[in-house]
């Protein structure tokens, strides 16, 4: 017993210390892109002590989109996704297990030992997802924001107001940012949860499985079917 102990202590804190790195790699990469999203303002980026430039030629806007691509990848991608792919099929698991003994017998789950055991790594683990989605949700937001263009858009056409002689360069520049615009939104990833990662497999297990499951759980306690 002592040495069952032992080994599931080590292989928790083994696991755990592993999903602290990718939430540190999360809070990194939210770093990245909070600063990115200040690079085209005066004021942010002097309180922040970042570089700054606007978006009013082709050049500047090249180098927008270069360093907004290099920040993407910056850091560990694959071994991170790995890590959080493993947690969320951990859960989903997890949940599957614990949604099948409900449906088994729900008047004597919680007589168990091992499904209280389960009910807590349920939580420990969810806590942790839902720390990764925020971070990651935020961090689409701050790469996603389509605001910036627009603004930088609307300088254009003032500016265009004030320098007619320099309308023709200042159209190039206005189309450049149209198409980066377009290519943004393209860019966006369809397997994606809250910022998260999916792997195309985990979304259809996700979809399909688990819902089936937590409706008929669902069904079984109030008595009536329910479709999720």
């Amino acid at each position: 017993s002592a040495i069952n102990f032992l080994e599931r202590l080590c292989l928790t804190w083994m696991f755990f210390f592993m999903m602290c790195v990718a939430e540190r790699t999360y809070k990194q990469r939210f770093l990245f892109a909070k600063l990115f999203s200040h690079i085209t303002s005066a004021r942010k980026a002097r309180k922040y002590e970042i570089p700054h430039f606007r978006l009013k030629k082709v050049e500047n806007i090249k180098i927008w989109l270069s360093l907004r691509s290099y920040l993407k990848r910056r850091g560990p991608q694959r071994s991170v996704d790995v890590v959080v792919s493993s947690v969320f099929l951990l859960a989903l698991s997890i949940a599957f297990i614990c949604c099948a003994q409900v449906l088994k017998g729900h008047k004597t789950f919680l007589s168990a030992a091992y499904n209280w055991e389960f009910l807590m790594w349920e939580a420990a683990l969810l806590l942790f997802l839902l720390r990764l989605a925020s971070l990651g949700s935020e961090t689409n937001k701050k790469y996603s924001n389509i605001s910036i263009l627009l603004t930088e858009q609307i300088n254009l056409y003032l500016k265009m107001e004030k320098k007619p002689n320099k309308k023709e360069q200042l159209s190039l520049v206005n189309n450049v940012l149209k198409l980066s615009t377009k290519l943004l939104k393209e860019l966006d990833n369809p397997f994606r949860l809250y910022g998260l990662t999916m792997n195309p497999l985990i979304y259809n297990i996700t979809r399909v499985v688990i819902l089936s499951a937590v409706s008929g759980v669902i069904s079984d306690l109030l008595g009536f079917n329910i479709r999720v």
